[in-house]
């Protein structure tokens, strides 16, 4: 298993489930949209600070990212 990839899939599962674009998450946790694009397809190597960030901006804990 692809840590990024499973990560990004979760972060773009659970923000469509939320019915969330991808620019208000960008605005909401602070990060450029095409980041945000970038971590959904498993491209990016994201910081504990990243995650907490989309994790607070989706108003889900930590953990709930990693549940694969």
């Amino acid at each position: 298993m692809d840590i990024k990839v499973a990560y990004g899939e979760k972060v773009k599962a659970i923000r469509k489930s939320q019915n969330v674009s991808q620019e208000k998450l960008a605005e909401l946790a602070e990060l450029d949209r095409t980041y945000i694009s970038d971590i959904e397809n498993g491209k990016r190597n994201v910081s504990i600070e990243t995650v907490f960030k989309i994790a607070k901006a989706l108003d889900k804990p930590m953990v709930s990212f990693f549940e694969f």
